[in-house]
């Protein structure tokens, strides 16, 4: 469970408390010392932004910001999570969290910082579970935030929360069928419409990569369609967000055989995770805006009648497709599902996939690989919103020299590129499914991380929720 964020008016002078401020004389109202005083404004004066008074029975905090942007916003968030960290260590379960600045974007992005670190995965534990700790209310008191400002964030965190728990969830608790399951469950409680398209059906729409992929499983695939379409919409057309849901990647016939490159296999469906968290945040916030979601789901295992390299398969568009690599499986999945969305006519279509290495080595864990064919302005939105939620995008070029990478000399095109450009030329792969504005994000990098990383946590970071509801919800006030 996520911490519940709550606005109220009454401040307990004797609960635990974190100030965000940008004046230190705002502090004299709030029974603070001389001494402590003293104190704060000389850590300020050394640039420190973060001061923490240790009362004993009281915890203390005061956030000083004398800036204003994206970057401080960021800077704010990753001290939220220094903020819970010693929270959780005094077992703190309650605080106030005072807005004395009116700017409603840095109290957010404080309030997400320390809701956003208190998640942890701990279900498959059983030592001392009972007694783990739980950060549960957040009291936010601010003239600049409304109710409904609250309950919004409340849902994105949440959303985030459901994001992080599929991805962490190992394939034996979590296969194609369980995800789609999954997705039934949550459209019940966020009341957007799902429809799971079963093997026959997927068999009778041809989708060529998803069932190939799926030879080697005793899993059947599954493909998921999500639809958030309230009575009045800002839009005609919908916009469409396709998730790569490969619940778990061995490689297929090629194995994965580096060591440690197994071990983290688990993530391959974060970008149909953060598809389903996104749909939860728009449904849940009402959002007046059309809004497909579509998963593709299996795992790729090396059994049964695996595909290997060699194949030729024909995709639900026609296309023919050479097969070099079966670790290259990704892409076919979401080929077949970026085909069948042309059926919606859309506005603009967004995959997340963590499709390539390529990325990865590119730009390391910081930000999102991305590429396409829709117009420069929606780049330029999508790669604002990237700034302000910290979800970064960076746009690779789409060159039509990239296109004679992955032409086949038996099939219409072939399923690797090569070690050059492997993030563009995946890409590429995917432009031959498509008739739309269109945009490709590959998530390989901050998806999933190794070691801790401030209030994103260590394992799945939910990325991709936060950028996609911002970026759709800057559409409905256009």
């Amino acid at each position: 469970m996520h911490p519940t964020i709550k606005k109220t008016i009454d401040i307990n002078h004797e609960k635990h408390l974190v100030f965000l401020v940008n004046n230190i004389a705002a502090l004299n109202d709030f029974k603070f010392s001389e001494n402590e005083i003293n104190y704060i404004q000389n850590k300020i004066t050394k640039e420190q932004t973060l001061v923490h008074i240790n009362r004993l029975s009281q915890q203390v905090f005061i956030r000083f910001s004398s800036q204003q942007g994206t970057e401080e916003n960021e800077k704010i968030r990753k001290d939220g999570n220094s903020i819970f960290k010693k929270l959780k260590a005094e077992e703190v379960t309650h605080f106030s969290l005072i807005d004395l600045t009116s700017h409603k974007d840095q109290t957010i992005a404080l309030a997400e910082g320390i809701a956003l670190s208190a998640y942890s995965f701990s279900r498959y534990k059983t030592d001392n579970k009972d007694k783990a700790f739980n950060l549960q209310t957040i009291d936010l008191v601010s003239p600049a935030i409304t109710e409904q400002e609250i309950e919004e964030l409340n849902h994105i965190v949440e959303s985030v929360y459901l994001t992080r728990d599929l991805v962490n969830q190992p394939v034996d608790k979590l296969n194609a069928t369980q995800l789609a399951d999954f997705i039934m469950e949550q459209s019940q409680k966020a009341g957007f419409h799902a429809e799971v398209f079963n093997k026959t059906k997927i068999e009778a729409l041809k989708f060529g990569g998803l069932l190939a992929v799926n030879k080697g499983s005793i899993d059947p695939p599954t493909f998921s369609v999500m639809e958030w379409k309230p009575a009045h919409t800002v839009n005609k057309k919908p916009y469409v967000l396709v998730g790569k849901g490969v619940v778990f990647d061995t490689g297929g016939i090629n194995l994965k055989t580096p060591p440690g490159s197994l071990d983290t296999m688990k993530c391959d469906m974060g970008g149909a995770a953060s598809v389903i968290g996104t749909m939860i945040a728009i449904a849940k916030n009402q959002l007046p805006i059309h809004v497909i979601g579509l998963v593709p789901a299996t795992d790729n295992r090396p059994g049964k009648n695996a595909y290997v390299p060699g194949d030729i398969l024909t995709m639900h568009n026609g296309l023919t497709v050479e097969v070099l690599n079966t670790d290259a499986e990704g892409r076919l999945i979401l080929a077949d599902a970026l085909s069948y969305a042309n059926k919606y006519a859309p506005e603009l279509v967004i995959d997340l996939a963590t499709l390539t290495g390529s990325a990865v080595m590119a730009i390391g864990e910081y930000g999102t690989v991305a590429m396409g064919t829709a117009n420069d302005a929606t780049f330029a939105e999508l790669e604002q919103k990237g700034f302000e939620t910290h979800e970064r995008i960076v746009k690779f070029p789409f060159w039509s020299d990239y296109d004679e990478l992955i032409k086949s000399d038996i099939a219409d095109i072939k399923n690797l590129g090569g070690r050059e450009g492997g993030s563009i030329t995946a890409g590429k792969f995917l432009s031959k499914f498509i008739n739309y504005p269109w945009i490709h994000l590959d998530i390989a990098g901050p998806s999933f991380h190794l070691t801790e990383s401030s209030y994103r946590g260590k394992g799945a970071s939910g990325v991709g929720v936060r950028l996609l509801y911002q970026f759709l919800k800057a559409k409905t006030k256009k």
